[in-house]
């Protein structure tokens, strides 16, 4: 059976819809067919400097949330980077063969150092050779990996490869990336462009904790238009974002009377977002509930996170244990 290691969700706030079909609906599939390790990425979060109360409970509710959208403890390793020593150890050796200039030139780093001047850190810059430790700590096979992460990938690969070549041993796999195939969804945001993510107002993403209220206020202030002014005209971006919400949370006749509504110009807008917002209402709604059960299970959660960890420890110390020895310790 092949591996899988998810370079993991930073533990930054909760989880949105974007989250949940870009990538946990392939994660409940992925557990059913590979050995796989998924965590929770609080060390990676440490370059933002969360507040310790924050970074606690954010551990707890992704890691609640997972459960809650199917992934299965008896399954699956699911655990906190941070539940593992052995990470921090191997990062170490890890960054021993990273160069100043290959970090440099990550756009992730440039993006991130452009953005927030003030806090250039180290682990910003060194952030591929941390993701590259959760990757290799497992050997893994397989990462699914989207657009913005390939590059972190192809770090990873030069990284085990130069590690190989320096100790002279065949050790590292080369890991590659993985999809099921086909167009992969991806949830655009409420303001008409791009993908939903988290924003400063919070109001771009619908959460997979807001409640029915927020849900509908939300997408009632969803960004649209003017409305068609000829029979069959193009969707511009922000309308064609608002369709592909309505065509994965509705039901398919739903989608084509206001897909055709458009075509004839008669659409109402307000009439879509209503219909939009009540059946994400009903989408969310039950994962919000088991949500919130899971997280008031302290006992369960701590139980869960345990077992994950004894999971990945296993396969982390044999591959530190390892690595020390070809080192020359």
């Amino acid at each position: 059976m092949k591996k899988i290691v998810v370079s993991g969700i930073r533990p930054t706030g909760n989880l949105h819809l974007g989250n949940y079909f870009g990538a946990v609906r392939n994660f409940i599939r992925m557990q059913e067919e590979y050995n796989c390790y998924f965590f929770i990425a609080d060390y990676h979060s440490l370059t933002t400097h969360p507040h310790p109360e924050h970074l606690r409970q954010n551990v707890k509710q992704i890691l609640a949330t997972y459960i809650a959208c199917g992934l299965d403890p008896e399954k699956v390793a699911l655990y906190a980077q941070s539940d593992l020593p052995e990470t921090a150890e191997l990062y170490l050796f890890m960054n021993m063969n990273a160069y100043l200039g290959e970090l440099e030139r990550c756009t992730s780093f440039k993006d991130k150092a452009r953005q927030n001047p003030n806090n250039v850190n180290a682990g910003l810059l060194t952030y591929p050779t941390l993701m590259a430790t959760d990757i290799l700590i497992h050997h893994a096979d397989l990462v699914p990996v989207g657009k913005d992460q390939e590059q972190h990938l192809e770090m990873t690969r030069v990284f085990a490869q130069r590690f190989n070549s320096l100790y002279g041993q065949d050790y590292f796999k080369l890991p590659q990336a993985f999809s099921y195939g086909g167009d992969l969804v991806k949830i655009p945001g409420l303001d008409g462009s791009g993908k939903m993510g988290k924003s400063e107002s919070g109001n771009n993403a619908i959460f997979l904790t807001d409640t029915d209220d927020v849900i509908r206020k939300k997408i009632m202030r969803a960004t649209t238009d003017s409305g068609p002014v000829e029979m069959n005209q193009e969707k511009p971006e922000v309308i064609a974002n608002l369709f592909l919400l309505v065509k994965t949370l509705c039901a398919p006749e739903v989608y084509d009377a206001f897909d055709q509504a458009y075509k004839n110009c008669s659409i109402r807008y307000g009439d879509l977002k209503k219909q939009l917002a009540e059946d994400t209402v009903k989408f969310i709604a039950p994962l919000r509930n088991k949500i919130e059960a899971i997280l008031a299970d302290d006992a369960y959660l701590e139980k869960v996170r345990r077992q994950g960890m004894e999971k990945a420890h296993e396969s982390a110390a044999k591959t530190v244990r390892e690595v020390r020895g070809i080192i020359g310790f």
